[in-house]
């Protein structure tokens, strides 16, 4: 039996134990789908707000951008974490113990946080029109759109989230990685049309997969006339498809060169060395 695919199998194996864990434990629960919550209850307070002479209300137009930032948001946080956490409590340096671990390791841990961000969207999707409405799916169309960004934006963040986290040190660089990623939302349409920002607002957001992301879910989940507050009028498939993949490609190109640099340095010494920091952190 190829020991790399009995690996890979005890990878899946592993994600599926973690997911029914996950979903069994309140306080993982209540991490999930806290954030999402507030946003939808925000959006719901906003829903009778109409956006200029749209016909859709602020909430309407915002909630696709609300599962475009799940995405990209949730399934980059989702991967860093996890690999600073468990780097830290010594999970990685077992993993590594085994033969062919790290292959099962890194195969659930991406399993798991597909798995996570998935029921994040598919739950805020159908909360979303039941308390909000305004979206209309226009048949299998949109629905296979919504299916491609949903995948194409996941292999163009979890690979992302992977390398952040084999390269930040501690749970304190993940929180401070919040900031910047917070200031991305405000800037990529999720929760109001990017064209009412200046020009070169739009150019900074437009490079990363965030906006594209949004924009994907608005014209998989929007009437087709909701196009006319976006930029240059159009949903911008190919361009989208484009961005996303170069970042899914540059990803995974780069992802498993960082992680293998990683788990080489892993060792006992290197695990008591960032005890003792966080010791100090602590003091």
């Amino acid at each position: 039996m190829n020991p790399t695919a009995t690996a890979v199998r005890g990878g899946f194996a592993r994600a599926w134990i973690e997911l029914r864990q996950m979903y069994r434990n309140a306080p993982e629960l209540l991490g999930q789908f806290l954030t999402p919550a507030l946003s939808l209850c925000a959006l719901y307070l906003l829903r009778n707000r109409e956006y200029a002479d749209s016909g859709l209300s602020i909430a309407e137009l915002a909630l696709p951008g609300l599962l475009g930032s799940i995405i990209a948001f949730n399934g980059l946080f989702a991967i860093a974490n996890v690999l600073v956490l468990d780097r830290e409590d010594g999970t990685l340096l077992r993993a590594k113990a085994v033969p062919n671990g790290m292959i099962g390791y890194f195969v659930g841990k991406i399993t798991t946080a597909a798995g996570s961000v998935l029921v994040q969207v598919l739950v805020v999707l159908v909360v979303g029109m039941l308390v909000i409405g305004g979206l209309s799916p226009d048949g299998p169309g949109a629905w296979l759109t919504f299916g491609w960004v949903v995948l194409l934006g996941l292999l163009a963040i979890l690979p992302a989230g992977a390398i952040l986290g084999g390269v930040l040190e501690g749970p304190r660089a993940t929180f401070l990685l919040t900031m910047p990623l917070m200031g991305l939302i405000a800037i990529s349409g999720i929760f109001y049309p990017i064209t009412a920002l200046p020009g070169w607002l739009q150019s900074v957001a437009q490079a990363f997969p965030m906006y594209w992301a949004g924009l994907g879910m608005r014209s998989a989940l929007l009437a087709p006339e909701t196009v006319a507050i976006e930029i240059d009028r159009s949903w911008r498939h190919l361009e989208t498809a484009a961005v996303l993949g170069a970042w899914a490609v540059v990803g995974l190109l780069v992802a498993p060169v960082v992680l293998r640099r990683m788990a080489r340095h892993e060792s006992g010494s290197s695990m008591a060395a960032r005890r003792e920091k966080a010791m100090q952190r602590a003091f």
